[in-house]
């Protein structure tokens, strides 16, 4: 299996922009979504290097995971058919809405930027999956 070095980076991106954001403005808040969703990245990397079918942490699909009945465990929610924005989703939308009403690009426009691009990169590598 492939390992996702790409997503274990994003994780430790978005840990270490928590870790300055604490050194730099004392801010515990960053510092501690910085690692929970630093540490939810990287848990979605490892999922993801196991069974790249497995995205639920990072785009968090209740349904339509083209799984196989025996693979309950990747339908957190058996019988819905929607999406939740996962990891990548929700640090794209804080992110953007926090540089939308600053217009810094740091941190807020550049982990708006990552995580969006990461969301995608998920996104194309399911739409991939489904159609091979």
């Amino acid at each position: 299996m492939p390992v996702d070095w790409i997503g274990y980076g994003y994780g430790v991106l978005v840990a270490t922009g928590g870790i300055i954001g604490y050194i730099k403005a004392g801010s515990i808040v960053s510092f501690i979504a910085g690692l929970f969703f630093g540490l939810l990245a990287c848990v979605g990397a490892f999922q993801m290097s196991q069974n790249p079918r497995n995205v639920w942490i990072s785009l968090a699909p209740l349904t339509d995971c083209d799984c196989e009945p025996s693979d309950n465990h990747l339908q957190p929610f058996p019988g819905q058919s929607r999406w939740l924005p996962g990891t990548y989703g929700i640090l794209t939308t804080v992110m953007g809405v926090r540089f939308l009403s600053s217009w810094k690009v740091m941190p807020a426009g550049f982990m708006a930027g990552a995580s969006f691009l990461m969301f995608l990169r998920i996104c194309f590598l399911r739409l991939q999956k489904k159609t091979s």
